[in-house]
């Protein structure tokens, strides 16, 4: 019974009988804007429904401590003090907890398991490292719909993300934007 429902499995999906059937990886990059988690929950409603056994895994980048700086009268500008950084760190972590929790939150009502994974770095280096690692079919991420200017002097992620990840990137517009162009 095994060998005909794969069979049967294979010869729906155009495969040939015997060959693996692989699932789509799916790598949401979730921070804690409403744009992210609107492109979660689009991509498990329109891609992960439709992709039975597809794995989740969602991500967040949190910026390494260590860069801070503070600028100091007459000094230029000095690293924070040790306290300041431990400090600074138990706020990341908390900051992180709270998107990923609230991303796997999404995952639950949408009945969806999936895993988490907080990396270190730029946000546009370390999510690109990590669709790498994971192997992504796909990676979802939200536009926050920068204007031109803003786009320009900050950078877009999802740009960089769009041109330079080694999977297909799904970049879901917020949906009072997605309707107005």
């Amino acid at each position: 019974m095994e060998e005909a429902s794969a069979e049967a499995v294979a010869m729906a999906s155009g495969m040939a009988p015997g060959a693996e059937v692989t699932t789509m990886k799916v790598v949401a990059a979730v921070d804690a804007s409403e744009e992210s988690l609107h492109a979660l929950s689009w991509a498990l409603d329109n891609v992960v429904r439709h992709h039975p056994g597809a794995s989740v895994v969602v991500v967040h980048a949190q910026h390494p401590v260590d860069h801070f700086v503070y600028p100091v009268a007459a000094h230029g500008l000095a690293y924070a003090p040790p306290t300041a950084m431990d400090s600074m760190r138990r706020a990341q972590a908390e900051n992180s907890r709270k998107a990923v929790a609230r991303a796997l939150d999404v995952c639950r009502q949408k009945q969806v398991s999936a895993t988490a994974a907080v990396v270190e770095g730029d946000a546009k280096e370390a999510i690109c490292q990590a669709v790498e690692d994971a192997r992504a079919d796909l990676l979802v991420l939200g536009s926050r719909g920068l204007g031109m200017i803003k786009r320009a002097l900050l950078g877009s992620v999802s740009d960089y993300l769009a041109h330079h990840a080694s999977c297909p990137v799904l970049i879901v517009k917020p949906p009072n934007k997605a309707h107005h162009k």
